[in-house]
């Protein structure tokens, strides 16, 4: 979260919306978290920020809108990932991959305000087709695309996903000024330390253990292959991607009334 101290004015980047796999069930404990801390310090929503359409949570901006507000944002290159996951789904024929479920959608580099703070939208690829940073007064949101020094970067192999644009992108981001805060979404920590969200740009250069100074981006791509396949997919890339292109609303609910998430067997590809 950023707000805007003259305005109150915030942003939400990356809201969660709990989701139970063993029973179906939906939760709203996290984003009831973040309402309450929103109103409890006078601040007004202007903007919930998606990075990507997330594979490993269900986003809470629907539901965090319908509570106060604001914008769901994200980069306008969400139309390729909402066309190609709609092939997999087979989703309805109502649902259009035009990004007409966000409320805005980021050209790269497009400025907008958080009340009077200036802030931008950099187009990030790799990860997915559609990742984006939000640069925000000497900070950057960096969604997956790196992770802690010590984890490394995000993986590649996603549908529309591409380790050549990846590294291309983490270069982007590393030519920031070294003091530059990045705030990371996940950590995955080693037993030796506690989970952490954020470093710097000069870290990030000489200690992240993919991507720092001096690794070409043939070796990059080389590297981040051949992990990439050793890794499983998400425990919750099949229920929240078909959400999260939805800017978070449930699936329209059948005749019955319940809504219902789709499992596409034998589609994605297994490691």
């Amino acid at each position: 979260m950023v707000w805007d101290h003259a305005s109150k004015q915030a942003a939400v980047i990356d809201p969660v919306l709990d989701y139970d796999f063993k029973s179906g069930h939906t939760d709203t404990r996290s984003v009831d978290r973040l309402t309450a801390y929103l109103r409890d310090s006078g601040l007004q929503l202007a903007w919930i920020l998606e990075t990507h359409a997330h594979a490993d949570h269900l986003s809470g901006a629907h539901y965090l809108r319908q509570q106060l507000g604001g914008r769901i944002a994200i980069g306008e290159h969400i139309r390729e990932v909402q066309a190609s996951f709609k092939k997999i789904y087979n989703l309805e024929r109502g649902f259009l991959p035009d990004g007409s479920q966000f409320d805005h959608l980021f050209r790269d580099g497009e400025s907008f305000m958080i009340g009077q703070t200036e802030a931008r939208a950099l187009l990030v690829p790799g990860h997915t087709p559609a990742d984006m940073a939000y640069l925000v007064d000497g900070a950057a949101f960096v969604g997956d695309t790196l992770f802690m020094p010590d984890v490394g970067t995000a993986r590649a192999d996603f549908p529309g996903g591409d380790a050549h644009h990846l590294y291309r992108s983490i270069q982007r981001l590393l030519t920031l000024p070294p003091d530059t805060t990045l705030y990371v979404c996940h950590d995955y920590p080693p037993a030796s330390r506690q989970p952490r969200w954020q470093s710097t740009v000069a870290e990030q250069r000489a200690h992240n253990i993919h991507v720092h100074e001096g690794i070409s981006e043939e070796a990059f791509v080389a590297m981040r292959t051949a992990r990439d396949v050793t890794l499983d997919m998400p425990t919750l890339i099949l229920p929240s991607i078909q959400i999260n292109v939805r800017a978070g609303q449930l699936p329209p609910p059948d005749d019955n009334g319940v809504a219902y998430l789709r499992i596409p067997l034998n589609t994605l590809a297994r490691h």
